[in-house]
């Protein structure tokens, strides 16, 4: 039999709880160690739509990346929206296990889910301090323009797309891509020599952080789509550790903000 603390054991080999941020809440959000746990469930986010596919698949296990209650909170009352998920949660015998930016940091982790998917061959981390993020190469140059259409069709379809800034004629060959918000790592992405001419691909770009002459392109894709291939990665782990006795479910759900009319397996064309 398979508890929880087994899989959790599992899930903290792989991403150690001493590589999270100080600000950050990761780890058991609910759910008894001891109780037996045959099918699992990966998602990006802990919300009403992945619980729902949760329970619905009779799970006893969500593995998010994003924390649930990342601020204190001094109570979880069943009549707000967080509060309602953990009520919910504690009633269908399903337990929450987050892991954020240990994801991140870990080697593997979140960003090289993220390369893989591309088809890049990682050849270190973006932010060698923290490990966060990962530089990799293409098996051949290609200019933005090809490189935005790869990904575009490696990663899932969102309402925003994939935008891209730069010439879309420039030879594309080595990325720096990062997971999540990876738009505060623009100085990290260009200190490499190797890396001057290459773009950044980051879930999050936001305003007023401008990139001319910091590097050479980038690609933004949504938050969301960008940590979605890690899911598959965390079932990795959880079959791994089980040796195929715990069913694992990669959600399909997209959480990402806005309409979609394709669900998160779907490429985009």
């Amino acid at each position: 039999m398979t508890t929880l603390a087994d899989l959790i054991t599992a899930l903290e080999r792989a991403y150690p709880p001493e590589l999270a941020e100080s600000w950050d809440a990761i780890g058991l959000v609910c759910g008894d160690p001891d109780q037996p746990v045959t099918r699992a469930h990966a998602c990006v986010d802990p919300v009403e739509s992945t619980v729902d596919e949760a329970i619905a698949g009779g799970a006893q296990l969500i593995v998010a990346h994003h924390p649930l209650l990342l601020r204190g909170v001094h109570g979880v009352p069943a009549n707000t929206p967080k509060g309602g998920i953990v009520h919910r949660l504690i009633r269908s015998g399903v337990a929450l296990y987050c892991a954020h930016t240990n994801a991140d940091a870990a080697d593997p982790g979140v960003s090289d889910a993220l390369a893989a998917a591309l088809g890049l061959t990682v050849t270190g981390p973006l932010v060698p301090g923290t490990g966060t993020g990962r530089i990799g190469t293409l098996p051949a140059t290609e200019p933005l323009r090809a490189f935005t259409d790869r990904v575009a069709s490696a990663l899932p379809f969102v309402a925003s797309g994939v935008r891209a800034a730069g010439d879309p004629d420039r030879p594309i060959r080595t990325v720096a891509v990062c997971g999540g918000a990876g738009d505060g790592f623009l100085d990290d992405a260009v200190r490499p020599v190797s890396t001057r001419t290459s773009p950044l691909i980051s879930g999050t770009i936001r305003p007023g952080n401008t990139w001319p002459g910091r590097c050479a392109a980038l690609v933004d894709v949504a938050h969301w789509a960008s940590e979605w291939p890690w899911c598959e990665q965390a079932a990795g782990i959880l079959r791994g550790a089980t040796g195929g006795t715990v069913d694992v479910f990669v959600s399909t759900r997209r959480t990402d903000p806005g309409p979609s009319t394709r669900p998160a397996g779907t490429r985009a064309s």
